[in-house]
């Protein structure tokens, strides 16, 4: 009898121990999408807060909401076959928050789901949430085209007039003000500013107002089983990218499927002295088993990385139908260091512009200033295992003069594209075991870069009375161990350039080398 009554005291003690669940649709939202359920949520949210944490439960039904605001030990489980549908009504995702819009701070709308500096955070389930973005996009789009036609908005209405008065003191570089003529942001839709221990698996989430899975200085992230789908951007969903980490540590993204109107992930950490001032890199990612659809990008470091990007592994993934594959983007003024980065085992199909992009130009009208902190650095990067097929173009590396892209290097690498990979302004770049076949042009052309290893290179279709490689001011190159497979007119041109040739078996070659 007293084994059983301390077993009883024992069972009775653990169920206390357990986090409650509280059941939406028991407590009276409403399943049918037609009433908002906001503040029942919310306040329910509050309570088991309040309690030590719990599980905000959504069964099977259709519940209409606005902003959710999460506190610390918060489960969000959206059962299967239940969908939260958000409101497109601008006014219900007042007051205004902190938020980060494209790298820069400032008070605005509240992200649909939002938490700020709490920890044990989950979304998971079946389910779905809908972001509901098409007034979002439409009313973003009509700012947008007033702006490029006049240089400014024609009238200010009593939200952008909010939006003024809570943004006094906010500066940006001049190339930005342009942007907040707008004064109009629309909310992304899963924003988490500096939380601990977020946890996002299974749900599908689709037709964000704009940026959808986005934690900003946050730490201890795992993304597991996501589906996001939005629209392509053209000519609805722009700047729905996927999953946007900023300034966050200890990210596992992994499992996911990602179709797109915008990049499917993007890694950043701040927008030039807003970012270097936040001052938090991007680091310690993972990225793996992930199939990116429809997207400017499968993976893309950048713009905003002012307060730089390391430790980064990107693996296993499919990038079938975006326009680039993996893509490193930045220009003078933004500052931060980009280094570290592994990506390996990738197949890549449909590419419509690059497999590879490594731009230091992307604001293209940027003059050459003193190196400082407004200079960006890309160094460190190794790219290896990949297959790709019916690619626009291989890449390319565009660098500025002070301070030219350096240590990358691609291997095993096999593609068929229509051109080639182009380098300009680079160092200490190389090339092991990379088989091109282009429809046009050099599979491989160096312009003013040094310090260039060619190990093992060729094409498999090469192109009549086209090197395969062409060299123009390149200083210290090796060519080495090249066997060219197939039969070729010319494998190498050669232009006020130092190279060394090492030990090449060309004799399926005509012309193994010209120099001009």
């Amino acid at each position: 009898m007293k084994k059983t009554f301390l077993l009883i005291v024992f069972s009775l003690s653990i169920l206390a121990l357990q986090a409650k669940v509280y059941n939406m649709q028991a407590l009276g939202a409403d399943v049918t999408g037609k009433k908002i359920c906001t503040d029942l949520i919310n306040k329910t949210i509050k309570k088991a807060a309040s309690e030590g944490g719990g599980t905000i439960y959504f069964p099977a039904g259709n519940y209409l909401t606005a902003a959710i605001h999460l506190e610390s030990n918060i489960t969000l489980d959206i059962e299967s076959g239940a969908v939260l549908r958000f409101s497109d009504r601008f006014e219900d995702y007042l007051p205004f928050v902190k938020v980060r819009w494209e790298g820069v701070f400032m008070n605005s709308l509240s992200p649909l789901i939002h938490a700020e500096k709490v920890e044990n955070i989950t979304i998971k389930g079946r389910g779905k949430i809908d972001g509901q973005g098409f007034k979002w996009w439409d009313e973003s789009k009509r700012f947008i085209n007033e702006i490029n036609a006049t240089g400014k908005t024609s009238s200010t209405n009593q939200l952008q007039q909010q939006w003024l008065d809570a943004n006094k003191n906010i500066k940006v570089s001049p190339y930005y003000e342009k942007t907040l003529e707008r004064k109009f942001f629309r909310p992304p839709f899963i924003q988490f500013l500096e939380c601990k221990n977020i946890h996002i698996e299974g749900i599908t989430i689709v037709n964000s107002p704009f940026w959808t899975i986005n934690p900003i200085g946050c730490d201890d992230i795992v993304i597991n089983g996501v589906t996001i789908n939005n629209p392509s951007s053209n000519p609805k969903g722009h700047n729905t990218d996927g999953i946007n980490p900023e300034s966050c540590r200890n990210v596992r993204i992994s499992d996911c499927f990602i179709s797109v109107g915008d990049d499917c992930i993007t890694i950043k950490s701040g927008r030039d002295e807003d970012g270097r001032i936040y001052g938090r890199p991007c680091e310690n990612l993972t990225i793996t088993n992930c199939v990116m659809l429809a997207g400017h990008g499968g993976v893309v470091i950048g713009s905003e990385m002012s307060g730089g990007v390391k430790k980064v592994a990107i693996s296993n993934c499919v990038f079938n139908g975006t326009d680039a594959g993996i893509r490193l983007k930045s220009s003078r003024g933004r500052g931060g260091v980009v280094e570290e980065i592994r990506v390996s085992n990738i197949v890549m199909n449909n590419i419509q512009r690059n497999a590879f992009i490594f731009d230091l130009f992307y604001d293209k009208d940027s003059k050459e200033e003193p190196v400082s902190d407004r200079t960006p650095v890309f160094r460190n990067v190794h790219i290896s295992d990949v297959t790709g097929s019916d690619i626009k173009k291989v890449g390319y590396i565009t660098g500025i003069n002070e301070m030219p892209i350096s240590e990358i290097s691609f291997s095993n690498i096999n593609m068929t594209a229509d051109e080639g990979f182009t380098a300009k302004t680079a160092t200490n770049i190389q090339f092991h075991n990379v088989d091109l076949a282009v429809k046009k042009g050099a599979s491989f052309a160096f312009d003013d870069c040094k310090d260039i290893v060619l190990d093992n290179v060729r094409s498999k279709a090469p192109l009549s009375n086209q090197p395969i490689v062409e060299l123009n001011n390149v200083s210290n190159v090796l060519i080495n161990n090249c066997f060219q497979l197939t039969s070729a007119d010319i494998f190498c041109q050669i232009k006020n350039s130092n190279v060394i040739w090492g030990n090449n078996f060309l004799s399926n070659v005509k012309t193994p080398r010209v120099d001009k």
